[in-house]
Formats: C-alpha cells, sequence, structure tokens
C-alpha cells in the first residue's frame, strides 16, 4: 500500500508539472522530457492503449468526483485527491498481482530449463524450449529479448543481464537473473549448468512458500485492521444519523472540512502501517 500510495502521489505530481510546464520561463531551445511514474506499472498491467488515454480516464474520474461534490454534501479536498490518485492506485495494486504471478511462472520457467538441460540440450536450447512452455508474459520477456539478442550475436550472459532490466521490479527474481548470467560466463558443462538452475529454482520455491507463510499468519491481523477500518465509519455514520447535534457539526465546514477528513486520513494511515508491517516480514 505505500508503494501505491506514494506512485499515485508522483503520478499526480507528473501530471501537474505536464500541464504547467508550457507556461514556465525560460530558453525555447531547452526539451522536457517527463517519464511518467506509471508507465511501468501500465506495461505490468497489460495496458495496451497510449498513456494520454489514461491521463483521460483520470480526468473522468476527478470531473466525475467534482459532480459528485456538487450534487451531494461531500468535502471537495477530500474527494478530489481520491478521485486522483485512485486510478494510479489501482493500476499499482493489479501490477503487483501480475508480478506475484511472474514470479511463480519464472520458478515454472526454470524447471523446465533444469529438464532440459539434464536431457542433454544446450542452455539456449533449453531457455527456448522453457520459454515456449510458458504463457506468463512477464516471465517469459526477459528470456524472449535475451534469446533475441543472443540470435543476433550477443553473449548470452551480458543479453540475459540486459534484459533483465526490463523484468519485473524484484529483488529476488534479479539475483536469480544474475546467477544464471554467472553460470553462463563461467561456461558451465551441461550438468552442473542443470545443478546451477536447480538451485536458483529452489531459493524461489523457498521464497515462495515463505512468503504464503507469512500471509497467512498476517491475514487474520489485515482482516481485523480493514474490519475496525470499515466499522468506525458506520458507528460514525449511526450516531450522524441518531444525533442531530453531531449531524449539525459534521455538516459545518468544520466537519466537512477538518473533521471528515482528519478522520480518513487516519484511517488510511492505519491502512498503510499494517500493510507495510505485512510487507516489511517477508522482505
Amino acid at each position: 500500500m505505500t508503494v501505491e500510495t506514494a506512485g499515485a502521489f508522483a503520478a499526480a505530481l507528473a501530471v501537474s508539472c505536464a500541464l504547467f510546464a508550457p507556461f514556465a520561463r525560460g530558453r525555447s531551445s531547452l526539451s522536457l522530457r517527463i517519464a511518467h511514474p506509471d508507465l511501468r506499472d501500465l506495461d505490468d498491467a497489460n495496458w495496451r492503449l497510449p498513456v494520454w488515454q489514461w491521463e483521460v480516464l483520470r480526468a473522468g474520474c476527478i470531473l466525475a468526483g467534482a459532480m459528485l461534490c456538487v450534487a451531494a454534501p461531500l468535502p471537495l479536498i477530500g474527494v478530489l485527491p481520491a478521485c486522483a490518485l485512485g486510478p494510479s492506485v489501482l493500476v499499482r495494486s493489479r501490477a503487483g498481482v501480475a508480478r506475484r504471478r511472474a514470479r511463480l511462472a519464472l520458478t515454472r520457467l526454470l524447471r523446465t530449463t533444469e529438464a532440459a538441460l539434464r536431457s542433454g540440450a544446450s542452455l539456449p536450447e533449453a531457455l527456448r524450449r522453457a520459454t515456449d512452455g510458458i504463457d506468463d508474459r512477464l516471465a517469459r520477456r526477459p528470456f524472449v529479448g535475451a534469446l533475441r539478442a543472443f540470435d543476433l550475436g550477443a553473449p548470452l550472459d551480458q543479453a540475459l543481464r540486459t534484459s533483465a532490466q526490463g523484468a519485473p521490479a524484484d529483488p529476488r527474481s534479479r539475483l536469480a537473473f544474475e546467477t544464471l548470467a554467472l553460470g553462463i560466463a563461467s561456461r558451465l558443462p551441461h550438468d552442473r549448468a542443470g545443478i546451477l538452475v536447480a538451485a536458483v529454482a529452489d531459493r524461489l520455491a523457498f521464497e515462495e512458500r515463505l512468503e504464503e507463510e507469512v500471509r497467512a499468519r498476517t491475514g487474520g491481523l489485515r482482516a481485523q485492521v480493514i474490519l475496525l477500518a470499515l466499522v468506525v465509519p458506520a458507528i460514525a455514520t449511526y450516531l450522524a444519523l441518531t444525533v442531530p447535534s453531531l449531524a449539525a457539526v459534521l455538516g459545518q465546514p468544520i466537519g466537512r472540512f477538518v473533521l471528515i477528513p482528519a478522520a480518513a486520513l487516519l484511517e488510511l494511515a492505519g491502512l498503510i502501517a499494517s500493510r507495510r508491517a505485512s510487507d516489511g516480514a517477508m522482505r
């Protein structure tokens, strides 16, 4: 949650800079090149449309939030940032799910590579067979790029290191690619290369089991935090409906612009802290 929220703020800042850049004073020969902070996540989440259409979608969400604030007595300062950051949070969550699937597919790919090596195939041929047998796009992408560069004459270890830079941003996957590149550079025979690939696959499988265990042990805690986060607004709504004086206070500017946004920020901080604790235990 921390990564998604920080990325969403960065996306909103980048959009603001892009909108106000034409009004900035300076030399006309200077060019401003802004890398969209959601570009990597959009690619991992399989967003096939141009980035400007993504920003049109964000603008539509902001417009819908503004219309909702006009139609209902909702705090503008709380609804508009949520509408602006919501698409970035959503796409980063989907990209995270896709990266977790890619880690599982990477383990299967390495197991298939090990089997091909033990049957007598060369390492490039084993990687080619394993890549053709995997459907996950993120898991196949670095190996497809490395094999394409190898076919054009580049050394396989350098091609794998270069192609791994476009892999999902996961330290464990990067470590697996670096280990394979070192083994290729050492020119190991088939049997020892199979042992190396098996060791890398075992390490990834261990990390997967450890992550699943941590998620299982912290699942109850995360559910309790989310339940408490939902109970507090429900109680506040019930009290506002049953206690007219409380409803009057929340309807005043101090309630709509101070109390309700502050409560929402505290709820969000609790969710982020719980998610950060569980994610930190899995690193």
